[in-house]
Formats: structure tokens, C-alpha cells, sequence
């Protein structure tokens, strides 16, 4: 008789607006939930100081992203902001053969992004992290000051439009100043309720 093999594991996404905060809910989660895979995304722009490539980002020349695209290595991807931004895309061995062995996996894609990956992994986890607000959000984008103020304009308009898109989420979660370890803990109850995988039924609720 042919036995069954390992349960698949799960896709968690974590997407929300530029501002809301996700690569650092990221590195928290990674210390507190040290059992899951941590995607590393693709991406065309430049590391930042301390980013290291392999474990922050993997970090490629435009033409070394269009190839991966073209070899077809990557599940999705997206330049942000659109058409003149940097790519950004999920490696394909990042996620499938993760999920196959039975482990749980956990990555972070903008809003579009997020969307693609519910497609492809249709069983996939969808969480929308956002701002308490839109003066927030404002806030956070400007005190970065990393762009030229028309670049910035943008990103917080494209900002603003993801904000509209919080319904196609299983999930949202608000990450308020000061309270980020709330939306970890968030995070981590709504990885804990994925489980048993025999509740995929149910009805999933919005946090926050």
C-alpha cells in the first residue's frame, strides 16, 4: 500500500504599503519564530549599510533579474514603484520546495505581489500589515528622506492606492508606533490559527 507523503506546508505573506513597517516586523519574527523559512527576496537595487547578500536580499544587476525572469526562477515580482522603481521578486526555489517538505514558509511582496502568489499557491496565508493611518504613513515615508522629493510623491501616492486593497487580505494587522512587538505577536497567533492545516475552511477574521 502506498503511504502518503509529508503534509504540505504553508505559505505566509506578508505584504502592506511602503511605511508600514514590514521588513522590521520581519526581523523580529525571525528571532521568535526561528522554526519557519524566511524567503529572501530578489531584488535590482542597492544593499543598504549592514544588508548582507543571500540573507537580507539577494542582490542583482537588472539583467541578472530580467534572466532569473526569462529562466522563469521566480514565482512573481514587481518593480516599486511601478515602471521606474526596482525589481523585486520571490525566487521559486525560496518557496516550492519548502512547502513540499512539509515546512512552513514565510515571505514578504508588495500588494501585487501578494496577489500572484495567492494564484500560484492558492492556499497561501495573506496578511496586510498597515499604519494606524494615512498621517503615519506620511509621517514614516518623508522621515526616511532615502529619495528625491518626486520619487517620494510617488511612493506615498502608491502608498495610499495599497491602503484600498486591505479586502483581498486574509488578514490585517496594525503596526502603530511603539507597538511593534503587538503586531509580531499578531503575526505569530495568526501562524498558530493556520493550524491544524485541516482548518483551511474556516473562516479566516481580521486583526487589528
Amino acid at each position: 500500500m502506498a503511504t502518503a507523503g509529508p503534509p504540505s506546508g504553508r505559505l505566509f505573506v506578508l505584504s502592506g504599503p511602503s511605511g508600514a513597517g514590514k521588513t522590521e516586523l520581519m526581523r523580529v519574527l525571525k528571532t521568535r519564530e526561528p522554526q519557519l523559512h524566511f524567503c529572501v527576496t530578489a531584488t535590482t537595487r542597492k544593499p543598504r549599510p549592514g544588508e548582507r547578500d543571500g540573507a537580507d536580499y539577494f542582490f542583482y544587476s537588472e539583467e541578472e533579474f530580467l534572466r532569473l525572469l526569462d529562466q522563469r526562477k521566480l514565482l512573481e515580482y514587481a518593480r516599486v514603484p511601478p515602471d521606474t522603481g526596482y525589481c523585486y521578486g520571490t525566487p521559486r526555489d525560496q518557496v516550492e520546495p519548502i512547502i513540499a517538505s512539509g515546512r512552513d514558509a514565510f515571505t514578504q511582496a508588495d500588494v501585487q505581489g501578494a496577489r500572484s502568489l495567492r494564484t500560484l499557491v492558492p492556499s497561501a496565508v495573506l496578511i496586510f500589515l498597515k499604519p494606524p493611518d494615512v498621517e503615519t504613513l506620511r509621517r514614516r515615508l518623508i522621515g526616511r528622506a532615502a529619495e528625491p522629493a518626486p520619487e517620494m510623491r510617488q511612493r506615498l501616492e502608491n502608498a495610499q492606492a495599497e491602503l484600498g486593497r486591505e479586502s483581498e487580505f486574509d488578514y490585517s494587522v496594525v503596526n502603530a508606533d511603539g507597538a511593534l512587538d503587538e503586531a509580531v505577536d499578531q503575526v505569530r497567533a495568526i501562524i498558530r490559527e493556520a493550524h491544524p492545516r485541516a482548518s483551511d475552511a474556516a473562516p479566516k477574521r481580521a486583526r487589528g
